[in-house]
């Protein structure tokens, strides 16, 4: 069952955003000032749900804000409007603004009260690369006087990103987080990492750097964790904090034409996430600044809301 927040006053409810990813589905209800009202959330992300689902699966989440004669606008980004989502948003390409909402693509609604808008995503021709969702936090960002500078998006597939007067210019995308998840749970490796996450340590800071020095290493270096665990007698926990710091820096070899000589990181992350990211940072001699995903994506379809309301351009 979904997560709602508390009641809200329905005269005061101007708009909904909606942050639908793979596995999470997020509602905030925003007056018009753009002011959180109330929030709800589900686990019926788009990974889970047919073409027909999602507009129960969204009721579910915010029909009791609505009142029977109410029309309420809906703005969606993310993986929502993939191919196999409610519907497809096409890709933008690069460089661009990150999230103009006047080319929000409008879902055909079979009345239930809701005018739901879906965000496009970006995609890169060289190399060839697409987002959904990340660039929504990427507008929020900039919402908050941030139009230039070096962004990363640690997750599943992190996200590298160059903004320039406020254009999102260039981005890279690294299958860090799934490679992370799928070699410490389904290779045999999953008989030497513990389970639980730990605080980046000195095991992990050695490891990233390691990494980011020899990344044509990296592999041999991964199984090493094996045999050290049978040889050796290294701990679940230890093993944990080094593979991590392995796939990190193996992250930050492949983009270091990204980092190397910037200023600083925006890192855009759930906390855990973003500690590992800022630690590895600074290994390499790079200062990080974190920020909370959830508030920098409210922000962002704020942002795309009020040029979809005023039907100002975002390129």
């Amino acid at each position: 069952m979904p997560f709602k927040g508390e009641a809200i006053d329905w005269v005061a409810l101007d708009w909904i955003a909606v942050d639908w990813g793979t596995s999470r589905l997020r509602c905030w209800a925003m007056s018009a000032s753009d002011t959180v009202l109330a929030s709800a959330s589900s686990a019926r992300g788009m990974g889970t749900l047919l073409p027909g689902d999602f507009e129960p699966a969204l009721l579910e989440c915010v029909g009791d804000w609505l009142t029977p004669d109410s029309i309420v606008p809906v703005l969606c980004c993310g993986m929502v409007g993939a191919r196999g989502g409610w519907l497809e948003a096409p890709y933008r390409e690069v460089p661009c603004a990150p999230a103009p909402g006047t080319e929000a693509v409008l879902v055909e609604s079979v009345g239930t009260g809701l005018a739901v808008h879906i965000l496009p995503g970006l995609s890169q021709v060289t190399p060839p690369d697409v987002m959904r969702g990340e660039e929504t936090s990427v507008a929020g960002l900039m919402a908050c006087g941030v139009d230039s500078g070096l962004v990363c998006l640690p997750g599943s597939h992190s996200k590298w990103v160059r903004l320039l007067d406020g254009q999102l210019t260039q981005f890279s995308s690294s299958l860090t987080g799934e490679a992370f998840s799928a070699l410490s749970q389904h290779t045999v490796l999953r008989l030497t990492i513990a389970s639980d996450e730990s605080e980046p340590d000195a095991v992990f800071a050695e490891s990233v750097k390691e990494a980011v020095a020899q990344p044509e290493n990296t592999l041999c270096a991964v199984f090493g964790l094996r045999p050290s665990a049978l040889l050796d007698g290294l701990n679940p926990v230890a093993a944990r904090s080094r593979l991590s710091g392995l796939m990190i820096g193996l992250e930050l070899a492949g983009v270091r034409d990204y980092w190397r000589g910037a200023d600083y990181v925006h890192v855009i992350g759930e906390p855990a996430l973003v500690a590992r990211y800022v630690a590895a940072l600074d290994v390499v001699g790079t200062r990080a600044l974190g920020h909370d995903p959830s508030q920098l994506t409210l922000l962002g379809l704020a942002a795309a809301r009020q040029a979809l309301r005023s039907g100002t351009c975002g390129n």
